[in-house]
């Protein structure tokens, strides 16, 4: 995290903390014209709650005003496939779908598609065709969840 993202940070999380919502990332992209910021809760957090969060969270830029110049504020929920940017996000996901890229090959390649097995402090595990890897955080170079559509479900009514 650069170092204006993580001034962001230690400012926003505690208001959103203060509203029962957790702060999940931080990022400031395009040479600092956009923020963006992604929050999560135990339930889905729906529209008006990120519109009522943006709002919120504008105002506290403005008054403390971090960011020099014009910045785009995006606030959003993770959706279905998230970023896995923190230990915390791996211990949430564990066994769902994710694709995971490494920086050096780790069991002959540096993509893993396969299910989020276990979580710890320094790495996780991730079974791929039976084949479990354990990966260190630091060989991350990028992780999110992978949405795996219910191909059984039912798409349309019967007549």
């Amino acid at each position: 995290m650069s170092s204006v993202a993580e001034q962001l940070w230690n400012l926003i999380d505690p208001y959103v903390g203060a509203e029962g919502i957790e702060l999940d990332d931080v990022e400031v992209l395009g040479g600092g014209k956009i923020v963006r910021i992604t929050v999560d809760d135990e339930e889905p957090v729906g529209v008006d709650r990120i519109a009522e969060l943006s709002r919120g969270i504008g105002r506290l830029l403005d008054a403390v005003d971090p960011i020099p110049g014009a910045y785009t504020l995006e606030v959003s929920s993770p959706g279905l496939e998230r970023k896995l940017t923190r230990p915390r996000h791996y211990e949430k996901s564990v066994g769902r779908q994710v694709k995971v890229k490494t920086f050096r090959e780790i069991d002959g390649t540096k993509i893993h598609d396969g299910i989020l097995d276990s979580s710890d402090d320094s790495g996780f595990i991730v079974e791929v065709d039976s084949d479990r890897r354990s990966i260190a955080y630091s060989d991350v170079s990028s992780a999110r969840t992978v949405f795996v559509w219910d191909k059984s479900a039912k798409t349309t009514t019967d007549a």
